[in-house]
């Protein structure tokens, strides 16, 4: 089993969730802001859900999840039918554990867990009856996957890391019971491999200088044949996704001949393929299995919400149960081995969500958790779907929450802010979004607008990105402004810009190209001068760099770095007179500390107003919670301050936070000395 070649770096999906539900008892708000809704805690929207990632175990009997001790999040576990007697498994106190999988033995659990942001993910089992943990992979600074599991090898799973070539990742087999691992396959030529339900190794692929991806054939030994070749303008839609469990067809999404990626099955003997499902607005995603046939029973594609297309009777039947149950975009989180038992999760936007069991034998669903409980008695704002056309003709689809209690302008306008995605290769989802509810609840409209290069709306939307890093993906989200303010209900002098990453990156250009939209920028960890950022990129980014050079520009060339810088803010800091906020983990690796550091020293330099937040134990996003309790805290009374919106007044947001002010605090009132 293998994902897509071009990883989907869903870099600020929501970065935080929601935790405890009690109403400030310290607020402000402007006159015009209604005096009756008091503002909900940030730290209801911010905390760590109460469950998460809820898997059931193979043979149907347990479930295990994610949930917090304090504020750091654990791996639980109880009898499906006794949840009650919920226990953890791990007490970690340092940082949150991420993926967790069943092994077939339902004895133990794998679960990964990093240090301070490094994205080196490291795996070890645990034995849910003794407790004992089993470290799986190498601890320091390797990079670790699972690559397979079946249930023919209940104590073995294929793992993959790099720690012989931090580029490559070799296979190795690996005992979840004693931790013992053996060298499968020392890969020194290929970006990924994909392998069989018998851990069989059958598939590989590596990127060409074109950005193309070649996919070969395993014939034994160190033989390999062609096997198929995916064009750059495929990748993001095209590639493996599971063998069959007799190893003779391969399913795959594919976009190759076709604008939107269809679900197709690949028979290996002939190679003649059959499309299985396909979507005319939006591509197929992502499939959910028959862990046992591992045919594909459903396939998903995301159109403004979720739409699933049951291919077999047996899904056919349990999203009607899913549809009859309540309302929400369902997403199948695990199988028990038979299919007897399917957990979901439905999203849901204006309330929290839920996981369910259903059951196929009693032939009916039941909730099984609340994600965040204490969000019940919390009036959250619906997320509606939005389109509009760019200037270029082409459609922008995007995501709008509007405040209940609005800081409106004596015109009866609204403050809006634009709160971007990063990647730029991934998409914004409905759903409950924290920073949604939390900016809405403070009297502003929220817009989240997925401009070209979003995927999931066919391979010619991503496309239209190419070399297009600062200018027409920045005209979408100038467009998005446009559309909003001759709409009538926002104000054009009360506009923010929100961003990380690919965000961060959006929001410098915003600051640096078209400063007279926006009255206040947020720049989380964004890319300031894209060759410097070229140059430091993680090692084992490397291998499909050749993509970044195709859609982005090519450092290698001068006409490359010409262009590149001329699509860096940096180059263009003269522009820049908006206030801005900085924020950086000091340890991420994808988008380094100095991107943040050179823009806010030239900032300083040209004497326009910023601040600068940093982090000395995050990467490439907020993990701890008391990080992201403070950085919203800061970014809260930011807004507030040139938007005029509602904020809470600083308390004990800082507590236990790493928060370091490096400049700039003294703009904005409020914040402890």
């Amino acid at each position: 089993m293998n994902t897509l070649p071009f990883p989907r770096r869903r870099f600020m999906r929501g970065i935080a969730a929601a935790g405890g539900a009690v109403l400030a008892s310290h607020v402000r708000s402007p006159a015009h802001a209604a005096p009756t809704m008091p503002l909900v805690d940030r730290q209801v929207f911010f905390d760590n859900p109460d469950y998460g990632s809820v898997i059931i175990s193979p043979d149907g009997r347990r479930l295990a999840w994610l949930a917090p001790i304090g504020s750091v999040r654990n791996l639980w576990t109880a009898p499906i039918n006794d949840l009650a007697a919920a226990r953890p498994l791990t007490r970690v106190t340092d940082r949150s554990l991420g993926y967790i999988r069943w092994a077939h033995t339902n004895r133990h659990v794998v679960f990964f867990q990093e240090r301070d942001g490094d994205e080196n993910w490291r795996a070890s089992s645990v034995d849910i009856e003794s407790g004992a943990i089993v470290p799986l992979t190498p601890e320091h600074g390797v990079r670790s996957f699972i690559q397979e599991t079946d249930r023919r090898f209940p104590e073995e799973m294929l793992l993959r890391h790099n720690q012989r070539d931090r580029s490559r990742f070799d296979l190795f087999r690996t005992n979840v019971v004693t931790g013992r691992s053996e060298l499968v396959y020392e890969n020194r030529d290929y970006v990924g491999l994909v392998t069989d339900s018998r851990f069989q190794l059958r598939l590989a692929f590596r990127f060409d200088t074109d950005g193309s991806v070649a996919y070969v054939e395993h014939q034994g030994d160190e033989r390999w044949t062609p096997f198929m070749t995916v064009p750059i303008s495929d990748i993001d839609s095209t590639g493996p996704l599971d063998f069959s469990d007799d190893g003779a067809t391969l399913y795959m999404l594919d976009s190759r001949g076709r604008d939107k990626a269809a679900l197709v099955a690949l028979d290996m003997a002939t190679r003649q393929t059959r499309v299985l499902a396909e979507d005319d607005e939006a591509d197929i995603t992502e499939a959910s299995f028959d862990p046992a046939t591992r045919r594909p029973l459903a396939a998903l594609a995301v159109r403004a919400r979720a739409n699933w297309q049951a291919l077999e009777p047996a899904a056919r039947e349990e999203f009607t149960r899913f549809a009859a149950y309540g309302p929400g975009d369902v997403t199948i989180t695990s199988r028990s081995a038979d299919n007897g038992k399917v957990v979901a999760y439905y999203e849901r936007d204006n309330a929290s969500g839920e996981f369910v069991l259903f059951d196929r034998a009693a032939r009916q669903v039941r909730s099984l958790f609340i994600q965040r409980p204490r969000l019940t008695n919390v009036a959250l704002q619906p997320m509606t779907p939005v389109a509009f056309t760019a200037r270029d003709g082409l459609r922008i689809n995007g995501y709008l929450t509007r405040p209940a209690a609005p800081a409106a302008s004596a015109d009866g306008k609204l403050p809006l802010v634009l709160v971007i995605h990063g990647g730029p290769y991934a998409r914004d989802r409905w759903g409950y979004y924290p920073t949604h509810q939390w900016l809405a609840d403070r009297g502003y409209a929220v817009l989240s607008v997925n401009y070209r290069g979003s995927t999931g709306y066919g391979k010619a939307f991503v496309t239209a990105a190419d070399r297009e890093w600062g200018g027409k993906m920045h005209d979408d989200l100038i467009d998005a402004v446009t559309w909003a303010v001759s709409s009538g209900w926002a104000d054009p002098k009360r506009i923010g810009f929100y961003g990380a990453s690919y965000g961060g990156y959006a929001a410098l250009t915003a600051a640096t190209k078209t400063p007279d939209v926006f009255a206040c920028i947020v720049d989380i960890f964004g890319i300031s001068n894209l060759v410097t950022f070229m140059a430091t990129i993680p090692p084992y980014w490397g291998p499909w760099f050749s993509v970044w050079k195709n859609r982005l520009g090519d450092p290698d060339t001068e006409e490359g770095r010409a262009f590149l810088r001329e699509r860096s803010p940096l180059t263009h800091i003269a522009r820049a007179k908006r206030p801005i906020l900085v924020a950086q983990g000091m340890k991420d690796v994808r988008v380094v500390a100095a991107e943040s550091e050179q823009m806010v020293r030239a900032l300083q330099q040209r004497r326009v107003p910023v601040t600068y937040l940093t982090f000395p134990d995050e990467g490439h996003g907020f993990s701890r919670p008391e990080n992201r309790f403070a950085f919203y805290a800061v970014t809260e009374a930011f807004l507030a301050r040139h938007l005029g919106g509602r904020f809470q007044v600083v308390t004990e947001d800082f507590a236990g936070s790493s928060l370091k002010i490096e400049t700039g605090g003294e703009l904005i009132p409020g914040l402890p000395p």
